[in-house]
């Protein structure tokens, strides 16, 4: 790691670890897969990580670990909900510095985007844990007099997202909520065909 600045390495030591090596984490399990991947600087070709990649099966063991996660988030109250998306905010904003400089790191994006980035991915976990607290349902119009449609908002499972390398954080967290949204979409089409 000789072209990587001083104190780049040192965060790579704090949070990757002397060994280099970055286990899947599933669930709460750190997995040693038995095959891995090179992370590497794309300035300098030097190898930052080697992370685990995973399989089928460990991906499946992943969205079983996240379903069943989201199953007690469920049970969360939105004012807790508000809480502890206020406190992901909050360590975000405190690790900044660290993920600008993980960022720059792994995908060669300028320092101060990388900051700019970080600032304005956690701006979307602001609005959401600002959100979270006013998780209403609604009343809508019917077809029929007799007929009241309702809206309940809730956490409805786990989703898989791609997002773009070069804006890894911010991608994430704004997309957090579009999957509810595209479920309710996608709900009411149904709705209208089945009138």
């Amino acid at each position: 790691m000789s072209h990587i600045p001083r104190e780049m390495t040192d965060f790579l030591k704090r949070y990757v670890g002397e060994g280099v090596f970055v286990p899947a984490l599933i669930g709460t399990e750190r997995r040693e897969t038995g095959t891995t991947f090179d992370v590497t600087n794309p300035a300098t070709g030097e190898l930052l990580a080697r992370v685990a990649e995973v399989s089928a099966d460990d991906t499946r063991d992943a969205v079983a670990a996240a379903d069943l996660a989201g199953q007690a988030w469920k049970k969360v109250p939105v004012k807790e909900r508000s809480a502890l998306l206020r406190r992901w905010f909050d360590l975000v904003l405190e690790h900044r510095e660290d993920l600008a400089q993980l960022m720059t790191l792994e995908q060669g994006k300028p320092l101060g985007e990388a900051r700019g980035e970080v600032t304005y991915g956690a701006s979307f976990i602001e609005f959401f844990a600002e959100e979270a607290k006013r998780m209403a349902g609604e009343t809508l119009p019917s077809h029929g007099a007799d007929k009241r449609l309702m809206v309940l908002r809730e956490p409805i499972g786990v989703v898989a997202a791609i997002t773009p390398w070069n804006f890894p954080l911010a991608m994430i967290t704004a997309s957090v909520h579009r999957p509810s949204r595209r479920a309710a979409q996608w709900s009411s089409s149904r709705q209208k065909r089945h009138r």
